[in-house]
């Protein structure tokens, strides 16, 4: 499923995930995939899991991510790695656009 070549932000398709939250998929190999997300100040992604390992990256905003009972408080510059099938959330406080990295690609974010 590997995708050799440029991907072009204005046209990902943008899909809300949550109300307040827009993610579009940008690129992916056949073992990473990279998704940037935009959220509306206060959005909440509630508890999940998953079994791809994330990254993710904070370009702007901030982002309060919960696991293991830690709250991470990102602001722009810092990332916060998730391993596969841990449990999570997130909180927006302001609004925020982050870069996520997923290992292996999501198949629902195709």
């Amino acid at each position: 499923m590997s995708q050799v070549g440029l991907a072009r932000w204005s046209e990902a398709k943008p899909v809300e995930m949550v109300p307040g939250l827009i993610r579009r998929t940008l690129s992916e190999t056949d073992d990473m995939m990279v998704v940037e997300a935009r959220a509306k100040a206060g959005t909440v992604v509630p508890m999940h899991s998953h079994p791809n390992q994330q990254i993710t990256y904070v370009v702007s905003g901030q982002l309060e991510l919960t696991m293991n009972e830690t709250t991470h408080t990102c602001n722009p510059g810092d990332s916060v790695a998730v391993p596969g099938s841990v449990d999570h959330t997130a909180h927006f406080p302001v609004d925020t656009v982050v870069v996520d990295s997923f290992s292996p690609p999501r198949p629902e974010y195709r």
